[in-house]
Parts: structure tokens; sequence; C-alpha cells
């Protein structure tokens, strides 16, 4: 078993992450969003999906980009 990083639970069912040289340990998905999802410098929700970046900046999608003052960045529908 494995203690989560989130939220201290320790679970025979825990799960690693392995992502830029460091190793993460989590119980469930949802403490491993809240952990590594990036958050959208407008509306400050997590982005799960993919997201929008521009110049640095991580944002949920082309209508935060705009109101951020990015330029050409379109929804795809």
């Amino acid at each position: 078993m494995a203690r989560c990083e989130v939220c201290g639970n320790d679970y025979g069912m825990s799960f690693e992450v392995h992502a830029q040289g460091a190793v993460h340990v989590f119980d469930c998905f949802a403490c491993a969003i809240h952990r590594m999802a990036p958050i959208c410098e407008h509306c400050r929700c997590r982005i799960i999906g993919q997201g929008v970046e521009a110049e640095g900046h991580w944002y949920c999608g082309a209508h935060c980009s705009r109101a951020e003052g990015r330029v050409g960045i379109v929804d795809k529908v």
C-alpha cells in the first residue's frame, strides 16, 4: 500500500504518476487532478482537457485566453 500525497489515504490500489522526473502517488483520479492539472489563469478552473497554452500561460479555452488579451486562438467546433 502507498499513501496518497494529497489526502493521505493509505490505499491498496493507489497508483503512481511519473511526470517531469518526479513520481507522484495518488489514491484516486480526483486527487491526481487536484495536484497535477494546470489552472486557467483567467477563470481559475482546473484544466482537465487539453486547454490552451499561449506565451507560457495556460487557459481552459480560447474565450479565457482572449479575455486575457491573447490573440489568434480559436475554439474548434
